[in-house]
């Protein structure tokens, strides 16, 4: 039912009109209003909010895996998140290849399980680099055989525990990788029109470039839905200050075992003197016995310091300490 007007906004009304001041046309129809078509078969679950939440996640994932890989392969590792969408289960795994390495990863203490699409070519230079390799993808996929599935799955396993710390913000996770398979066939976790959000991370190892695909479904992620946005986000991220994340780091750091080396001397001398020695043989070294011995911390000359003896251990007594400058 319209609006009933009063005897006094009628009058006003007509005076607005006879003056010029009202125009008729602006108020003969109705405002239009502005219509959006919704696809029921693909039900919008994730919105932009949620999705920017999971970068930020995945941003902070990316990171971890950059700093810990290369601790596997030895080699230079650049993670970045290339984009995030929502799509169905079935149009995820309408695209997978085959082969394929997909990682089923059980997400407890939520519902449900969540995906990692690990594209091959990265698997093949993670595999070739493993085993002593420069680190290159082959030119044609081929099926993996067990020892390159066991390589893969034990580097899946790191990253798969790499995935508490970037979610502690939104809840304690313990995933666990519960199967590697090859076959998309074999990997069909959720109904074919359940939607799920995809993250992708661009992973460089050298000259070798691919993407790993996350498979996050809303099932999974229906229970902390409502902390998947940058608010909450920010307002329970830990603030941590200055001086006390230096005395965590240098905390940490105090724990690290590192190996250290005294030389006494180095001598040259050859393969036919060498397969002669016998016990109470004396090699002369390039030292004298005055003289200060190099300590190296790791492979780096740290220290020089005089041999000594404490309790009934050999011992040093460190003389000068070898500044970075020298």
């Amino acid at each position: 039912m319209g609006e009933v007007l009063s005897q006094n906004e009628i009058d006003n009304l007509l005076a607005s009109l006879a003056s010029g001041d009202l125009d008729p046309d602006a108020i003969s129809g109705e405002e239009e209003k502005q219509v959006r078509n919704y696809d029921f078969g693909r039900p919008t679950k994730f919105s932009k909010e949620h999705l920017r939440t999971l970068e930020i996640i995945f941003e902070h994932y990316g990171r971890l895996i950059s700093t810990n890989l290369p601790v596997f392969l030895r080699k230079n590792v650049q993670v970045t998140v290339a984009s995030s969408e929502t799509v169905t289960f079935n149009e995820f795994s309408n695209a997978l290849s085959n082969p394929v390495i997909l990682g089923i990863i059980n997400f407890e203490p939520l519902n449900g399980n969540i995906i990692m699409d690990l594209a091959t070519n990265i698997a093949y230079a993670m595999i070739d680099r493993m085993l002593g390799g420069a680190g290159q993808a082959l030119d044609k996929a081929r099926d993996f055989s067990e020892i390159e599935m066991t390589i893969v799955q034990r580097i899946l396993i790191m990253m798969v525990n790499l995935l508490r710390e970037p979610w502690r913000n939104v809840v304690d996770i313990s995933p666990i990788l519960q199967r590697v398979e090859t076959n998309p066939q074999f990997a069909q976790i959720i109904a074919p029109n359940e939607m799920i959000a995809i993250v992708t991370l661009n992973i460089k190892i050298g000259d070798v470039e691919g993407f790993m695909n996350i498979c996050l479904p809303f099932i999974t992620l229906e229970d902390v839905m409502d902390k998947l946005n940058t608010k909450y986000w920010f307002s329970t991220m830990q603030e941590n200050r200055d001086e006390n994340f230096k005395e965590y780091l240098e905390s940490m750091i105090r724990r690290v075992d590192i190996p250290i080396r005294a030389v006494l001397g180095k001598t040259t001398i050859s393969v036919s003197d060498f397969m002669n020695l016998q016990i109470g043989d004396c090699i002369r070294l390039d030292t004298k016995v005055d003289n200060d011995m190099d300590i190296y911390v790791g492979n780096i000359k740290k220290f020089t310091a005089l041999p000594g003896a404490s309790d009934d251990s050999y011992a040093v007594r460190v003389t000068s300490v070898i500044r970075e400058e020298e």
